[in-house]
């Protein structure tokens, strides 16, 4: 039995993890979560699961569901976030809330020596160089819930990491990947996202779209994976079938396939070495798909791929302005405030402000993090 901390338990990512957690009863419990503003969502999982602690956004809403639930203890805010994270108890952190809220929360759970499900990719963009640091430090396992992350740990197994001569990262191309660049002026959200293939959060689904999803996945494989990104390589996948693959000095590839189902990476870090049966699984059957196909990368079509190529190559604290920079932005962008060609604008734009520092301690990481917000902000004023 292992218990489970959920951070983001209302997402995307939380919600499958939940679907496992209550398939295998005899496999997991659930201790503590973290939601934000869908209080509706966090009665069922109260209800459902008996969690000893929980965390939501706003006090207020902390104070109602302590009437309505005497025996679970209830938190908020940011220190919440960080108590529910590094519960006291827990084996296994599954860090699925979106953007770099998740890094704190992250840290203190390694501290405590609780193995990390990271799904939150903006906490290794943001602040990647100390949370691999303070795993070897406390002796603590990251574990890659992202399919594409996933599938490079996967094909590794077994393999001496020096014989690696390249990661190869596919991408499906997002909602836009048949549209260019001019056709990209006047898409619309509602348009945005409509993922071809796969079923995500909103921000995820944007960030596929501009192809920033995947730039961020190239700095957490590097991070995760200790290789330089130059040995990193993106490749256009349609079907979403082969998740990444892993190139050898023989020439040899290593890939991991499957149908695009997020709750076979979250389970596979769930049960880690393990595996168990996935429940309402759909089997791949590559003899119904028939045929495979790949493209090469385009960095002109796919700007803001390129833009997190040079965040990461650069380093030290130009990552964490790309991430806070582009979270900002998508959100305008969802709200209508923008068009959606100008996300990666406006993250170009403060990338070009930055003065480097190359090797940041958390303060300042998380000093540029909020700067870099309001600059944001204040830009489209």
């Amino acid at each position: 039995m292992k218990k489970i901390s959920l951070l983001g338990a209302t997402g995307s990512i939380g919600t499958q993890t939940l679907d496992i957690i209550q398939s295998n009863p005899e496999q997991f419990k659930l201790v503590s979560f973290s939601a934000g503003k869908n209080i509706n969502k966090v009665r069922e999982i109260i209800s459902e699961f008996h969690p000893e602690t929980v965390s939501v956004l706003y006090e207020e809403d902390a104070k109602k569901l302590e009437t309505d639930f005497p025996s679970t203890r209830f938190i908020h805010g940011k220190e919440g976030l960080i108590i529910a994270a590094a519960q006291s108890g827990a084996d296994l952190l599954v860090n699925a809330v979106i953007g770099s809220v998740g890094l704190e929360p992250t840290l203190h759970a390694i501290r405590e020596g609780i193995t990390i499900a990271i799904a939150n990719k903006e906490t290794l963009v943001a602040a990647g160089d100390i949370v691999i640091s303070e795993a070897k430090k406390y002796n603590v396992e990251l574990l890659p819930v992202d399919s594409e992350h996933s599938a490079l740990f996967q094909s590794m197994n077994g393999e001496n990491p020096k014989n690696v001569s390249r990661l190869i990262l596919t991408a499906s191309g997002g909602s836009f990947r048949h549209l260019s660049r001019e056709q990209l002026k006047n898409v619309t959200v509602e348009q945005a996202l409509a993922h071809p293939n796969w079923s995500m959060g909103n921000k995820l689904t944007i960030d596929s779209a501009t192809m920033m999803n995947k730039g961020l996945e190239v700095i957490e494989a590097h991070h995760l994976f200790n290789l330089p990104y130059e040995q990193i390589d993106c490749l256009l996948h349609r079907e979403s079938i082969i998740h990444s693959m892993v190139e050898f000095e023989d020439t040899s590839v290593m890939a991991q396939l499957g149908s695009p189902d997020m709750r076979v990476p979250i389970q596979y870090a769930m049960t880690y070495p393990d595996r168990i049966p996935m429940q309402n699984a759909k089997p791949l059957r590559l003899e119904e798909i028939g045929a495979l196909h790949f493209e090469k990368m385009d960095y002109d079509r796919f700007k803001a791929l390129a833009l997190a190529y040079a965040a990461g190559k650069e380093g030290g604290t130009m990552p964490t302005v790309m991430n806070a920079a582009n979270e900002v932005a998508v959100q305008l962008f969802m709200d209508g405030k923008i068009p959606f060609l100008q996300i990666e604008e406006l993250v170009e734009r403060m990338m070009d402000k930055h003065q480097t520092i190359a090797k940041p301690d958390l303060e300042t990481i998380l000093g540029i993090d909020l700067t870099v917000r309001e600059m944001v902000y204040n830009s489209i004023k």
